[in-house]
């Protein structure tokens, strides 16, 4: 039990608390409010005559009987199919991660191994290439996109994330390499490892949870990138970010503002998930990056 001595005073104890919880509902605010409205009609949430209609849904209710209805779900779901550009995000997540954790982790290890001068020089290189502004990167590749003729699949916005998000995964991937003593790989090769099996069997077990904390950075990415789907994929081949701005419309065209809201909230749900899912490995990863046992 703490001593008195060690015991923070009260009203520093009770303002913390006070400023964690008033944190707690800025940051959860904007996505609990659009949850709300996104069970209401447009003239209800983006009231300008009775701001309290976006909490009584009297519009919502003179249209459907009911404070709340699923319009914009069935609008975004169904009649717009929003699914396919959830399955699309998720194809171009899983090959963007799968392929940068694979190059990052055997690039991060190769070059937190090397004892040559360019080492360095190789990670600034890529910290400058990743600091610059992706749609200056993108624009350089549309003439060959567009004269091979393969601009608007998949694949080719899967090449150009990898491409733009390899120097953040090979930095971090690098870091957490550095920590691991090299006596780690000498033991194993001691032992009759190659260089390959001691990276194998001994390194990668034991910063498993930067390669999960990379992984998921990553995941991030390519989950929440607008300006490289927008300009390299087609309208069929839409991500979920470049679907829910076109959901608004533009100045030519009518938008449903409420397909969008609600194709918000779908976005954003499974962030909270996976969040949750890997909360330990991420800490982990973060906080560690060093040799267990």
């Amino acid at each position: 039990m703490a001593s008195k001595a060690q015991r923070a005073p009260l009203g520093l104890r009770l303002a913390t608390g006070g400023f964690v919880v008033v944190w707690l509902i800025l940051a959860a605010f904007p996505f609990l409010w659009t949850l709300w409205g996104s069970f209401k009609v447009e003239l209800d949430f983006f009231s300008i005559a009775d701001w309290t209609n976006a909490l009584t849904g009297e519009n919502t209710e003179k249209v459907y009987g009911t404070p709340f209805t699923g319009a914009g779900y069935r609008g975004a779901w169904v009649q717009e199919e929003f699914w396919r550009a959830v399955i699309n995000t998720f194809v171009v997540c899983f090959f963007v991660v799968c392929t940068s954790l694979t190059i990052g982790t055997l690039g991060g290890y190769a070059l937190s191994r090397s004892g040559f001068r360019y080492t360095f020089w190789l990670l600034i290189i890529a910290l400058i290439f990743r600091a610059m502004p992706p749609v200056t990167l993108v624009s350089g590749y549309l003439l060959p996109f567009f004269e091979w003729n393969v601009w608007g699949i998949l694949p080719t916005a899967i090449i150009v994330l990898v491409a733009i998000n390899q120097p953040f995964t090979l930095w971090m991937l690098h870091s957490f390499f550095q920590n691991i003593p090299k006596e780690l790989d000498e033991s194993a090769k001691v032992d009759g490892c190659t260089q390959f099996q001691a990276f194998r069997h001994v390194i990668v077990p034991v910063m498993w949870p930067g390669v999960i904390t990379t992984g998921l950075f990553s995941f991030l990415l390519a989950y929440n990138d607008f300006v490289v789907t927008a300009m390299l994929l087609s309208e069929s081949n839409r991500t979920m970010i470049p679907e829910i701005a076109a959901f608004l419309g533009t100045t030519q065209t009518e938008g449903n503002v409420m397909f969008a809201v609600a194709a918000v909230v779908s976005a954003t749900a499974p962030l909270f998930v996976l969040v949750m899912f890997f909360q330990r490995q991420i800490v982990s990863g973060l906080t560690a990056g060093a040799v267990k046992g």
